[in-house]
């Protein structure tokens, strides 16, 4: 997913102390788009900010323990920002409830967002169906993309080559007998979520149960919202009903998340 559009670092703001602040995050943002990692002169270029400014504030963000500055000169994001991913992840799970409860109500079935945390999915919040079927999914579960829905969805745009090393870092252990094991092959599932508009698990990762998701569009990390039940009820008919909700869900809950809710004057 590409990243959202952003003024540069140069344009005008707030004075003072504010303006050194919005800078900071910015540059913490331009480094995530480019990997985690950048030269000054790369942030230069890509913020519009002079090399002295760039480098005073990276220094300022250094000593805070947000950058680590590596053997070779270059800039790196830092490990005091694991912390506040882990607490900001579980907040969006929280954001997310009444938007997945809204799914259950109309569906009947469990609803669930998950997130791309490096190279696994991690479920982030749950609203169960009424039903009494317990499956595999909970809050906190982590789980391979290939065998997954979510994992399909949230992958969908990403390079082929991306896709591929990720693959091989992980492996692609069988989960069922249905569970797609080979990079060929979760490639050609990806190409056909992105041509259909949802990712669909069907009985991947657990057998007699399917799985209907969508990515959230423009989030701020990489979500998906997901639609899960028993193969019986989540059938080919009931998908062309549900698929239309989760696509309008994904919207509303984008646009919630995209919302910055400032009041301050």
């Amino acid at each position: 997913m590409p990243p959202a559009e952003r003024k540069t670092a140069s344009s005008p703001t707030a004075s003072g102390g504010v303006q050194s602040l919005e800078r900071a995050f910015d540059l913490l943002e331009r480094m995530a788009d480019a990997g985690g990692e950048v030269g000054l002169s790369e942030l230069s270029s890509s913020s519009g900010l002079p090399l002295p400014t760039i480098h005073r504030l990276m220094r300022t963000l250094v000593a805070c323990g947000y950058v680590r500055q590596q053997p070779n000169r270059r800039y790196a994001l830092g490990p005091r920002l694991i912390r506040l991913g882990e607490s900001a992840s579980r907040l969006l799970g929280t954001w997310a409830r009444p938007y997945l409860a809204r799914l259950v109500e109309e569906t009947g079935e469990t609803a669930n967002m998950a997130l791309l945390d490096g190279d696994e999915v991690v479920y982030v919040a749950q609203v169960p169906s009424r039903h009494s079927m317990r499956m595999f999914t909970e809050v906190g579960r982590r789980v391979l993309p290939h065998s997954t829905g979510v994992g399909k969805a949230l992958l969908a745009d990403a390079p082929a080559e991306e896709v591929r090393a990720l693959l091989a870092r992980t492996g692609m252990p069988a989960a069922t007998e249905r569970t797609i094991t080979t990079p060929d092959g979760f490639l050609a599932a990806l190409e056909i979520t992105r041509d259909r508009g949802f990712a669909l698990d069907d009985n991947e990762q657990e057998i007699g149960v399917r799985c209907i998701a969508v990515p959230v569009p423009d989030s701020p990390t990489a979500a998906a919202i997901s639609v899960s039940g028993p193969a019986g009820r989540v059938t080919d008919t009931a998908t062309e009903k549900i698929v239309p909700l989760l696509q309008e869900v994904a919207r509303e809950l984008s646009g919630a998340l995209a919302s910055n809710g400032s009041t301050a004057g």
